[in-house]
């Protein structure tokens, strides 16, 4: 057996530096990733300190019980990369519908148009689509998951190059188990693994939001990505029940958002003919777990189709809470000079926050990204993904920071710009409730398949202007017919 302090490979693998990557974790962003990665490296290792057991929420990923959204776009990549994904998703029991003509979209209290927008999301629970996902990833044949296994620290290179060559792992099963391939064949070659140390071309770090890599790199030299972050302080509570045909005049979901000063909700119907309903509120007004406490929460929200659905539906389970403090981010692509061997994906990235339903579909877009930088040979991979994750990154960083920094208990830096874009956009929800021109525009803005500049048309801004009254104004006028 070789010295795993002294015995890491310094040389470029036979396919040019592809001969092994590493996934530090089997969540959406880890899944993705390897995804891609399989079409350029002999091998792809994915290693998680869970189970991986189908259906079952994982102690690694602690918001997994709740309610996830996935927007079009990263359905559409996840589509790409694990082409009939949609049909399989549907056939086992997964909703899908047209964003705004069945499913209800409520913003700042008023309820968005209902006009086609050509968006199908799929609506799920988080570890209905993660097992499905982990399944067609299991099935890729140069791909191996090793499931209780533990990423401690990651290796560099003795030459001084700073070069990561591998990374430290603990394992749950049996010391050195080497998981065979899907035609029975060791995936894993015996000079890639080393006792607790696995060798890789490639680490590819997908452990969330709270990754230790930055630690692990400072303790081997390298510098610290600078942070940021806006504290929202956002409570949730989830609860599962049974679905009856016919509720809510047989719409598939709700979806009332949630603002400093605003309470919100979303229902959805998923797998096995049940409603995911989550209850949330922001800077220390969370909804409670108890039975009557939940429904005298749903009865103070802005519309009552959510108060309904749970005084007609069957509980399952007990309320689940969850807290989550606020939006972070790391700015890998700031660093002069990021580590050769190492990548950061994911929530590991940055971290928003979930009432904008942006992280699964970043994800996607950041997998996408990876395969754009992975398709040339030239050299400077970390630096030349970093570079274009980080415009993908901005967006919706800038959707979700600016969006809760329009309440002026959250803290955080304020520029002008920011807040007339708040200004702009409070119109713009006003207008999404009669015009459905705004409301269709700003729904594909939101599922990030058109550009933010969309929003800045002549001719929207017009529309904008004209129908974006103040709440008295806005209210006063009749519910707006469904689009035929």
């Amino acid at each position: 057996m070789t010295d795993p302090e002294t015995d890491a490979r310094t040389e470029p693998s036979p396919r040019g530096g592809r001969e092994h990557a590493v996934v530090l974790g089997a969540g959406i962003a880890g899944i993705l990733a390897a995804r891609v990665l399989a079409d350029t490296f002999r091998a792809v290792t994915v290693v998680d300190r869970d189970d991986l057991v189908e259906m079952v929420p994982r102690r690694g990923v602690p918001q997994g019980q709740h309610l996830h959204g996935l927007m079009e776009t990263g359905r559409r990549i996840m589509e790409e990369l694990f082409p009939g994904l949609t049909d399989e998703l549907t056939r086992r029991g997964a909703s899908i519908g047209e964003a705004l003509v069945n499913t209800r979209w409520y913003f700042g209290g008023l309820r968005a148009h209902p006009t086609p927008t050509g968006l199908t999301p799929i609506l799920a629970s988080r570890p209905f689509v993660e097992s499905v996902l982990r399944g067609r990833l299991a099935a890729v044949p140069n791909v191996t998951l090793r499931p209780r296994t533990a990423a401690v620290g990651l290796v560099e290179a003795t030459d001084g190059s700073h070069r990561i060559v591998g990374v430290r792992v603990t394992r749950g099963g049996a010391r050195g188990d080497v998981p065979a391939a899907a035609d029975g064949g060791d995936l894993i070659h015996g000079d890639l693994i080393d006792g607790d140390l696995i060798h890789a071309d490639l680490v590819v770090d997908a452990t969330g939001r709270g990754s230790r890599a930055p630690d692990w790199l400072a303790s081997l030299g390298s510098p610290r990505p600078a942070e940021d972050k806006v504290d929202i302080d956002l409570g949730y509570t989830t609860r599962l029940y049974r679905r009856k045909p016919g509720q809510l005049d047989g719409d598939l979901a709700v979806n009332m958002s949630v603002a400093p000063g605003l309470r919100g909700a979303t229902a959805i119907a998923i797998e096995d003919d049940r409603w995911q309903v989550t209850l949330a509120g922001t800077l220390g007004d969370h909804p409670p777990v108890d039975d009557e406490g939940f429904r005298a929460f749903a009865a103070t929200l802005p519309a009552k189709d959510v108060q309904g659905l749970i005084a007609d539906s069957e509980p399952l389970n007990d309320a689940l809470p969850y807290r989550f403090r606020g939006s972070r981010r790391r700015y890998w692509e700031r660093l002069a000079a990021p580590p050769e061997g190492f990548l950061a994906v994911g929530d590991a990235v940055c971290s928003l926050n979930p009432v904008y339903a942006q992280g699964m579909t970043v994800a996607a877009q950041e997998a996408k990204a990876l395969q754009r930088c992975l398709a040339s040979p030239r050299p400077g991979l970390p630096r030349r993904y970093y570079r274009e994750a980080g415009r993908l990154v901005e967006a919706a960083w800038q959707t979700s920071t600016g969006t809760d920094l329009a309440h002026p208990a959250v803290e955080g830096r304020r520029t002008r710009r920011g807040r007339l874009t708040n200004a702009y956009v409070k119109r713009m929800l006003l207008a999404s409730h009669v015009d459905p021109t705004v409301a269709r525009t700003f729904m594909r803005q939101v599922h990030l398949v058109d550009p933010r500049s969309a929003l800045l048309r002549p001719g929207l801004v017009l529309r904008i202007l004209r129908h974006g009254k103040p709440p008295a104004a806005a209210r006063s006028r009749p519910a707006p017919a469904a689009a035929r």
